[in-house]
């Protein structure tokens, strides 16, 4: 990096990015680069590094232009592509109105580009929630007839334990615990083994189910007007390129899924995923469609001078 830039930092529920406008696309960082922002002890630090550029200034979404003006190039804390990041996205629409390249109402839309196709972006108060499009399962319905496809070798247990891949597109495997004390024993600053090991590798997600919340309903004029059921999850996560982190929004929806799954036909299909960094709502919509809802923060500008 031969001038200086300002990056902003941000995060939702803990999981945070650097994120840096290049609108015209031409001031990409190199992988090497990228690394070195993220590095939490020599560069800013950050799970993951996103560059606002056009869409129409990236030639290989050139399928997208027209049908959203900004392109999310999000990039894992190793300087590698992610096709896509869930708390990312919130945070990036948030940069995006922070900093005057787009504007949004309560209850406005907006799509984004990205590598998993376009997504849209809904502002919701102070929350964003994000249409994640269909989940799938690797496996296919052997592995979801079965609730796994793989083992998982996880430090701090003394025995493998079963595991189910779910696509959100970014590639997941969750792993069911029996208690929150289970879960602290596990060590992720030691990355999961999963066999057989997936190509593309995969992010671990490892999930305690805590039951049911019944919720209100409320109507257009603020009316209760019923309960509803409400399904709750801890979840811990070590993202592949990253470590642990303390939030995985694409994450969270393959914990949401994966549970609801083990359940049954009469689980619910609202969740509330708790994840180190705080909260994520995911609901599962008719089709196989998820929508991820949480907070985000902007909390610092950077200016990096070499």
């Amino acid at each position: 990096m031969t001038r200086a830039r300002t990056f902003v930092k941000g995060h939702g529920t803990g999981n945070d990015f650097l994120l840096y406008a290049d609108p015209d696309g031409e001031a990409p960082l190199t992988d090497a680069d990228l690394s070195a922002l993220a590095d939490r002890h020599t560069g800013i630090g950050a799970d993951g590094v996103i560059r606002a550029v056009r869409t129409a200034a990236v030639p290989e979404m050139a399928d997208q232009v027209g049908a959203a003006e900004w392109f999310m190039d999000y990039r894992n804390a190793d300087g590698s592509i992610a096709t896509m990041c869930g708390n990312g996205l919130r945070v990036y629409v948030a940069y995006l109105e922070r900093y005057g390249y787009l504007s949004l109402d309560d209850g406005a839309t907006t799509t984004i580009a990205t590598r998993a196709g376009t997504l849209t972006v809904r502002k919701e108060l102070d929350e964003y929630t994000v249409d994640m499009g269909i989940w799938s399962a690797p496996g296919g319905e052997s592995a979801l007839a079965e609730g796994f496809d793989v083992t998982v070798v996880l430090a701090g247990l003394d025995e493998p334990r079963p595991g189910l891949r779910i696509d959100v597109p970014n590639p997941h495997t969750v792993i069911a615990l029996t208690d929150v004390d289970v879960l602290a024993a596990v060590d992720l600053s030691v990355p999961p083994r999963v066999e057989p090991e997936p190509e593309d590798g995969t992010n671990v997600e490892l999930v305690v189910p805590l039951g049911e919340r019944a919720v209100e309903v409320v109507d257009e004029d603020g009316q209760v007007v019923g309960t509803d059921r409400v399904g709750v999850v801890q979840m811990r996560v070590h993202e592949r390129g990253v470590g642990e982190t303390l939030s995985c929004g694409t994450g969270a929806c393959a914990a949401a899924v994966a549970t609801r799954l083990w359940f049954g036909d009469d689980a619910p299909n609202d969740w509330v995923v708790l994840v180190p960094g705080g909260q994520l709502r995911v609901v599962m919509l008719d089709g196989g469609g998820i929508e991820l809802s949480g907070p985000v923060e902007l909390v610092a500008e950077v200016t990096l001078l070499a």
